[in-house]
């Protein structure tokens, strides 16, 4: 979801703009088209387009950065983010290292329903999105070996799951706002409300809208409100009845432009994730980050703290919750966590193929 009003800045800043100026090499973009791609459920397309974007040389150590749901490599490339990461002296600064930012099977510049195919597009799934990160990281770049594969919430959940199916291609790993669990709970139960909101609406038409849905704005807003923004940072910016209502038109008022069946699509891959059975076979140094208020992911149900401990050399860190975090939206802010992963990479092993 792309939100572009000022007024919402001050919540959503951390995911919503890209960095202007930035101290880091200008960013590159690329396609690699793949032939015959099979998708989990038997379906075949003749050819599928990754778009992705790179920053440094290829002579650099390789990265790879994964973004969430309804993001493209552009949502990452941050103030917050990139701002905080990529520049000379920062952790993963760009003329040491080769970063890789794709865009996702279902997003950005790459093949999605919207091309064309609407609801006739293959049924993708996370599974999917990675072995198509790895393909282009391995045929279409040549890459034979990553430093990192880092990523955030979505991005996050792919990264397990390149620990769990690619154990030998990195030497860290860094999910961010994600656990290693099945979609369960209220994080998928809001996420189905939100699809079955959309779907039931009477202008989707089965997917064959010609203008996209009145209530998408309505079923993304309601979603965003409860699963991101963080206890604490709603109560310092929305602390009256007047300023709640406030930031609801506002949120409401904001265009959204996504197209409803790329939307139903990203969030609907995300319901058949699941890498718990194969954690023990992690080989790379892992860091979880995950933030104390996010409502996603919640700490106190102990799924990550307990999946930590299947995982050869790996640890937790919990961002604390305050004033400054935005729950489910704190880790698109690195200053929260930069000496943490600069540790990580000070000390995690460089192994090889």
């Amino acid at each position: 979801m792309k939100f572009s009003h000022p007024v919402l800045t001050a919540i959503f800043a951390m995911t919503s703009f890209t960095a202007l100026a930035a101290d880091y090499p200008a960013p590159k973009q690329g396609d690699w088209t793949m032939r015959d791609f099979k998708f989990h459920t038997g379906e075949t397309m003749p050819e599928l387009r990754l778009h992705y974007t790179t920053v440094g040389e290829p002579t650099g150590q390789p990265v790879l950065v994964l973004h969430g749901s309804g993001g493209s490599a552009a949502t990452m490339l941050t103030p917050t983010f990139a701002g905080e990461l990529f520049g000379p002296g920062q952790p993963l600064d760009a003329s040491k290292y080769y970063i890789i930012i794709p865009d996702g099977i279902g997003h950005g510049k790459s093949s999605k329903p919207s091309d064309g195919m609407k609801t006739a597009f293959p049924k993708y799934d996370y599974d999917d999105m990675v072995d198509a990160q790895y393909r282009l990281v391995k045929e279409g770049l040549g890459i034979k070996h990553l430093r990192l594969v880092i990523g955030n919430s979505m991005g996050g959940m792919h990264t397990w799951l390149w620990g769990v199916k690619y154990p030998h291609m990195m030497d860290a790993l860094v999910p961010m706002a994600s656990q290693p669990t099945e979609m369960a709970a209220r994080n998928w139960m809001l996420r189905r409300m939100m699809l079955e909101t959309i779907r039931n609406d009477p202008d989707y038409i089965s997917g064959n809208y010609t203008a996209q849905p009145r209530m998408m704005k309505y079923a993304i807003a309601a979603y965003r409100i409860a699963s991101a923004g963080g206890t604490l940072g709603y109560q310092t910016l929305a602390p009256t009845a007047a300023k709640a209502d406030r930031m609801a038109d506002e949120l409401l008022a904001t265009p959204v432009t996504a197209d409803a069946n790329d939307y139903i699509y990203q969030w609907e891959a995300s319901h058949d994730y699941n890498p718990s059975a194969g954690l023990e076979r992690i080989e790379a140094t892992l860091l979880a980050i995950n933030a104390a208020d996010d409502e996603r992911n919640p700490p106190e149900n102990g799924v990550t703290e307990a999946a930590i401990k299947r995982v050869k050399n790996a640890k937790l860190y919990l961002i604390p919750a305050s004033t400054e975090t935005r729950g489910h939206l704190t880790t698109g802010d690195a200053k929260f966590y930069k000496q943490q992963l600069q540790e990580l990479l000070q000390t995690a092993p460089q192994r090889t193929m």
